[in-house]
């Protein structure tokens, strides 16, 4: 079992973020959580990986139970995490290489002095995505869609066991937007893929590898179960409060507002 939350919930700055969770996440199982911005979805991701503990209840995550050991960088190493909030910590003037590099330290910058193996594994990623003619340019000069490609070989730098995807899309141009997807395709397709989590408030990203999704409303789960009868037009509906229709085009959901 990858994650296993029971009646979790979350308490910060005297406010109820989240409320009495109940969630269990397989080994390989990839899962989407959905909803709306405010629905705690990145309070739920920072106690995964143990930035936040839990106020009340019971949380393990890839074996490691919240409240009865150390946690912290142990587990954070395990965890591939791409988001805004990482983001705005690296250092802009770190060359793209450098940045991929960090991440086989789980650090921001560059303090350790890489081994050849780690060096020619950023390498591989590099190209793999096809991101190694910009691996000697700055970070703060990469378009948004190349930053994406090399924060997401950054958190595979540790072949981690789970890969959290925090809105890796959101502000992309199309093309771009299809080209992280494609590589998320990728890294999902292959046999030691980690767990992946995705969390985005736009349907049409959800791509076919997430077969499960859970529904998140003001800081408690709506509903989890197979994506295909979370993004029906009858859940979104009651999920939003107003009436929507969800029309699946290349196996992807899409959203209109009746």
């Amino acid at each position: 079992m990858s994650l296993d939350l029971k009646d979790v919930s979350l308490k910060r700055n005297g406010k109820w973020l989240l409320h009495s969770v109940n969630w269990q996440v397989k080994e390989k199982e990839n899962w989407v959580l959905y909803g709306l911005n405010g629905a705690g979805k990145t309070a739920l991701l920072n106690m995964l990986c143990s930035y936040y503990f839990p106020t009340s209840g019971e949380m393990t995550v890839l074996g490691h139970v919240f409240g009865k050991e150390a946690l912290g960088e142990k587990l954070r190493k395990k965890i591939g995490l791409i988001s805004a909030g990482l983001e705005k910590k690296l250092h802009p003037d770190d060359r793209a290489f450098e940045i991929v590099l960090s991440g086989a330290f789980a650090s921001i910058g560059l303090y350790e002095s890489p081994t050849d193996d780690m060096r020619e594994k950023a390498i591989d990623l590099l190209k793999a995505f096809g991101s190694i003619k910009y691996a000697n340019r700055t970070y703060e000069t990469l378009s948004q869609g190349e930053k994406q490609k090399v924060l997401i070989a950054r958190a595979l730098m540790n072949d981690p066991e789970l890969l959290i995807l925090d809105e890796p899309v959101t502000g992309l141009d199309f093309l771009a937007r299809e080209q992280v997807l494609d590589m998320i395709s990728m890294i999902a397709s292959k046999p030691d893929a980690p767990t992946l989590l995705y969390t985005t408030h736009h349907a049409e990203d959800i791509s076919p590898v997430f077969q499960h999704t859970l529904l998140l409303k003001e800081g408690t789960v709506f509903c989890k179960g197979e994506t295909k009868q979370m993004m029906t037009s009858d859940t979104l509906t009651s999920f939003f409060n107003c009436p929507v229709e969800v029309m699946w085009r290349n196996e992807r959901p899409h959203l209109i507002k009746l």
